[in-house]
C-alpha cells in the first residue's frame, strides 16, 4: 500500500491526495511537515534530502516534489485516465501544470496567500499583495478564457491539467479579498466542488495558517 507524507492544509499535498481520492487509491497517511515535524528525522532525509513534503513512497519507489508524485500515481495507478499515454495529448496536462506552478502559484499562494492571510497584519504589505491579486487575476482570466469553450483544461474530462490550478480556487474564493466575476472559472469551481475527493482533501479549513509564517 503507497504511503503519502504530508500535512492537510498544505497545498501541495492536497493535489496529491486529490489525485489519489480520485483514483480510489488505498494509501496509508502520515501527517508531516508544520506542526507535525518528522521532515528533519534521518529516516525522512533518507528519502527526500530536501526535508519537504509531500513525499510518497509506493513499494520500493519513493517519489518527491508534488508534480513528479501527480505523474507517477497517474501513470502507475490511473490507466490513462488523468496523464494519457498519447504525448500530443499528454502535453496538454504538463503544460498546464507547468503553467500552475510557475504563473498561478506564485502570484496567488506566494504574495496573496502568504502575503496577506499567512502574514502577521503589522508585517503585510499592502501594495505588494495588490500587485499580486492583479497578477492572479490576470492568470484567472485566461483559465476562464479557456473554459469559455470546454469544462476542463484538458478537454471534456478532468485530467493533470486541472489540479495544481483547481487546488487553488478554495483558498481564492474563501479569503475576504476582491473576486473577478468570472463566470467560467466560478462554474469550473462548481463542477469541481461536486466531486467527493475535492470536497474532502481540497475544501479544508485553513485557519491555523493565519497569520504564521512560521507553520
Amino acid at each position: 500500500m503507497p504511503t503519502i507524507w504530508g500535512r492537510r492544509s498544505s497545498f501541495n499535498v492536497q493535489k496529491v491526495l486529490w489525485l489519489a481520492g480520485e483514483l480510489g487509491l488505498a494509501y496509508e497517511h502520515i501527517p508531516a511537515g508544520g506542526r507535525f515535524g518528522l521532515l528533519d528525522t534521518p529516516e525522512f532525509l533518507r528519502m527526500n534530502p530536501h526535508g519537504r513534503v509531500p513525499l510518497l513512497r509506493d513499494g520500493d519507489t519513493v517519489v518527491w516534489e508534488s508534480h513528479a508524485i501527480l505523474r507517477y500515481l497517474a501513470a502507475r495507478h490511473g490507466a490513462g485516465a488523468f496523464w494519457p499515454a498519447d504525448p500530443a495529448r499528454r502535453v496538454r496536462a504538463d503544460g498546464w501544470m507547468d503553467w500552475a506552478q510557475t504563473a498561478l502559484q506564485p502570484a496567488f499562494l506566494s504574495g496573496v496567500f502568504w502575503g496577506y492571510y499567512r502574514t502577521p497584519e503589522a508585517q503585510r504589505d499592502p501594495s505588494a499583495i495588490a500587485r499580486s491579486l492583479d497578477a492572479t487575476h490576470a492568470c484567472l482570466r485566461q483559465l476562464d478564457a479557456v473554459l469559455a469553450a470546454q469544462p476542463y483544461l484538458g478537454g471534456q474530462a478532468l485530467t493533470l491539467a486541472d489540479i495544481p490550478a483547481a487546488t487553488t480556487l478554495y483558498r481564492y474564493y474563501e479569503l475576504d479579498i476582491a473576486h473577478e466575476p468570472l463566470a467560467h472559472v466560478r462554474a469550473w469551481y462548481e463542477r469541481l466542488r461536486e466531486r467527493p475527493a475535492y470536497r474532502e482533501h481540497v475544501m479544508v479549513p485553513f485557519g491555523e495558517l493565519k497569520g504564521r509564517l512560521d507553520f
